[in-house]
């Protein structure tokens, strides 16, 4: 390395360390219109190449206004964590060594890293020791990949090899929920050619948790091959199937059961909240993020499946060119991250999600869902006792609904400019969502950096968007 690029990368990391500095000082929203971004990078294509440094500068420059203050602890919108610092550090190595984690032959230090990260969280969750898994980029391509598990063994359990054979002619393979599902199992069924039309709510009793009786019903219904989708931790409310019920229920019928547990599945590292999960260890796959409650970087998805040849055997693939490491004498076989995700070349997510493990363990990241679940009761409760709120839903674990009320009876529409004044505000941010038939304004809280005096700015915020 010369001393260019030294410098260059000493002042990247200074630009970098400026920016979470000022995380707290910063408005959580962008301020920076459409049309000014467009005219500040829309420049010509070109011709020579610009100083290295100057590039970065500029860059941190022109992106300055632009930026959502996700990682930053007033951002109660969507589940988005932020990075700890040990992860974040590990994901710039991570990037810097540029190592493609597909093969264990491409990156044989970070492909180990994959497996022992992968067994710690088997451990966290509570989730069994045989089960195969791998990282992929989120929680959608996680859910493509457990259904490929279970469209895989499903069908091969008729007869049918949709690897070779493909879905023509194929049974049809249900999906049924609770009719609360997240979009991307929908998503997912599309992009697998099982069909939108496949997906089933079978119905949801008090409180939306999955009526019990009607998948019951649903299930012996029909002889066709069934997934049955439960859910830990429901995107509005945080509410969490019966786990163990629900798949009794599909195990005397021969369905795949999948949990989406994409941030609740993380509640089962606490003691306080693990009674939630009860029964989760017994599906057949589930689906989690790295970069919600264990705040990592962007992208980690991460996928569970508790039959390995099933996950492999829709996942794998081959090609003559590939370098596939030799058993060593008296070893496990090395893994190949490919077998398991629906990528080919791909980042070593699996270093951040390692660095953060072992910065925090057991105990710390129990800490931090603990602390979250706390401050996501302080600010429903605060929230909530301002005048002309009302709660829909209080916090189960880290998410929370409350609406505001309107003198004119639109209640819908008042609570949407209320959330568009605090956005606007820039000392928080939330999300406006569709429950129940009602507008709503929804509270999540999974940021490790988020604190009391967030909070309390957050409540004060939105009392100021209700008074303007």
């Amino acid at each position: 390395m010369d001393a260019d690029q030294r410098r260059l990368f000493d002042r990247t990391a200074r630009h970098a360390a400026d920016f979470l500095a000022g995380l707290g000082s910063r408005p959580v929203a962008p301020t920076a219109s459409l049309a000014r971004l467009r005219e500040v990078f829309g420049r010509p294509l070109p011709e020579d190449g610009l100083d290295a440094e100057r590039v970065v500068d500029e860059l941190v420059r022109d992106t300055a206004d632009g930026l959502l203050g996700s990682a930053g602890g007033r951002f109660f919108g969507w589940v988005v964590g932020g990075g700890v610092p040990a992860a974040l550090a590990a994901d710039w190595l991570t990037a810097t060594w540029d190592q493609n984690a597909a093969l264990h032959a491409a990156g044989p230090a970070v492909a180990v890293v994959e497996e022992v990260a992968g067994a710690w969280l088997k451990e966290l969750l509570g989730l069994p020791a045989e089960a195969s898994f791998g990282f992929t980029t989120g929680a959608q391509s996680a859910h493509l990949t457990a259904l490929a598990a279970a469209r895989h063994r499903l069908l091969a359990d008729r007869g049918w090899d949709v690897e070779r054979r493909g879905l023509a002619g194929a049974p049809a393979v249900r999906v049924l929920t609770s009719g609360w599902q997240h979009a991307s199992i929908e998503r997912a069924m599309r992009l697998l050619g099982l069909g939108a039309d496949q997906l089933r709510g079978v119905g949801s009793g008090p409180g939306g948790l999955i009526d019990l009786a009607a998948l019951e019903r649903e299930l012996a219904a029909c002889d066709a091959p069934a997934v049955v989708c439960l859910q830990a931790g429901e995107i509005n409310t945080g509410l969490f199937d019966p786990f163990g019920e629900a798949c009794a229920l599909a195990a005397a019928r021969g369905a795949w059961v999948h949990v989406d547990g994409a941030f609740g599945l993380w509640a089962g590292v606490s003691e306080r909240h693990g009674h939630l999960l009860a029964g989760v260890d017994r599906a057949d796959s589930w689906t989690t993020d790295g970069h919600k409650w264990l705040n990592v970087p962007f992208d980690c998805g991460l996928v569970f499946v508790r039959h390995p040849a099933a996950h492999r055997g829709a996942m794998s693939t081959k090609a003559s060119y590939l370098v596939h490491t030799e058993d060593e004498a008296g070893g496990a076989p090395a893994r190949d991250q490919l077998d398991w995700t629906p990528e080919w070349s791909r980042r070593a997510r699996a270093v951040p999600v390692y660095a953060a493990i072992r910065s925090l363990g057991r105990r710390g990241i129990a800490a931090l869902v603990d602390r979250c679940v706390d401050h996501a009761h302080r600010l429903v409760a605060g929230i909530g006792a301002l005048p002309g709120v009302e709660v829909l839903s209080p916090p189960v674990i880290n998410q929370g609904l409350v609406r505001f009320l309107a003198e004119d009876g639109d209640h819908d529409a008042h609570t949407d400019r209320v959330i568009g004044r605090v956005q606007r505000g820039g000392e928080a941010w939330f999300g406006g969502t569709t429950w129940n038939g009602v507008r709503a304004m929804r509270i999540s809280v999974v940021n490790w950096r988020t604190d009391d005096h967030d909070v309390d700015r957050a409540v004060a915020a939105v009392r100021a968007a209700l008074s303007g």
